[in-house]
């Protein structure tokens, strides 16, 4: 593709990848605070010299081509390495570390995320992780042109998502019951039957919990009273510490929830299971980090149950 090329006009890279990075030349322009026009006329440079279509439209949008992901990841590498050379020049450590690139849904509660990623840090070598936090449809998104290294969200990537994917379950979990430390005697005694009327905090209505949740309220025929929907997993249990409302965590944080706003453990239920994905590109796991990430998951986060 790029044999008999003296050069390649790093210029043009690099606005490529500003847009396939911004998703559009006019974002790309208003960041290099660039015409538009200017921009367009570089990438048509850059295609040029390639040989090769980087992108094609679908609509009002640009999508990357087959080569485009494969140049855009190669872009991603070569002014990764570029920030590198300006933070040794500056006197930073010359060491390069791992580096990790991590979607989290925003679905999924910060302390199993947290717990998910700390065997990347305890590698030998050093590695540096990058989060970045979003709806599973724009991760996948940017997994699919390579901007990320892996997903992480409690639903496995389906047709729908358009993108060649793969799915690593981490494991799975069953779901525990909260509350203040000063109203437990009330609902414990007859749980989960003192469910029923109590004030409760939910997440949303599209969050996999909330989902799981509702039908199991059915099935206990109890209907507890909403006082509070959240977005947040940790807003949501900072105010169930305030006492306003019962609420649901997974089982496999039920320490450290205990532990950090002070509650008390209602009841547990295995009936309700939430499960954990790492989502790539690769049917086969190479990253070390990610393998680190998965085998740790399965083996000790979430044990027998993970599998």
């Amino acid at each position: 593709m790029i044999e008999g090329m003296d050069w390649l006009n790093y210029h043009h890279l690099f606005y490529f990848w500003m847009v396939a990075r911004e998703g559009s030349i006019v974002r790309a322009s208003k960041q290099l605070r660039l015409a538009q026009p200017t921009v367009t006329g570089q990438i048509r440079a850059l295609e040029t010299a390639l040989g090769e279509k980087l992108f094609v439209r679908s609509g009002r949008n640009l999508v990357l081509t087959e080569i485009g992901r494969l140049v855009f990841s190669y872009a991603n590498d070569i002014f990764s390495l570029g920030r590198e050379l300006i933070g040794v020049l500056k006197g930073r450590p010359a060491g390069r570390p791992i580096r990790l690139v991590v979607g989290v849904s925003d679905s999924l509660p910060k302390l199993i995320v947290e717990q998910i990623l700390q065997p990347a840090l305890k590698l030998s070598e050093p590695v540096r992780i990058i989060c970045r936090e979003g709806s599973p449809e724009q991760l996948l998104s940017e997994l699919a042109i390579f901007g990320l290294d892996l997903v992480l969200t409690d639903a496995p990537a389906t047709a729908q998502a358009r993108i060649r994917a793969f799915s690593h379950l981490l494991g799975s979990c069953g779901i525990s019951f909260f509350c203040s430390a000063s109203s437990a005697s009330n609902y414990r005694k007859k749980f989960p039957a003192s469910l029923d009327g109590a004030p409760f905090l939910l997440p949303l209505e599209n969050a996999t919990l909330r989902l799981s949740l509702e039908q199991w309220f059915e099935t206990q025929q109890v209907r507890p009273r909403v006082v509070g929907e959240f977005q947040d997993s940790s807003l949501l249990q900072a105010f169930g510490q305030t006492g306003v409302g019962l609420f649901a965590a997974h089982t496999v944080i039920e320490k450290e929830v205990l532990r950090q706003h002070g509650l008390s453990l209602l009841g547990r239920t295995e009936s309700v299971i939430e499960r954990f994905y790492a989502i790539s590109v690769e049917r086969r796991i190479k990253h070390p980090a990610v393998l680190a990430i998965v085998e740790s998951a399965r083996g000790e986060l979430f044990g027998a149950n993970g599998l």
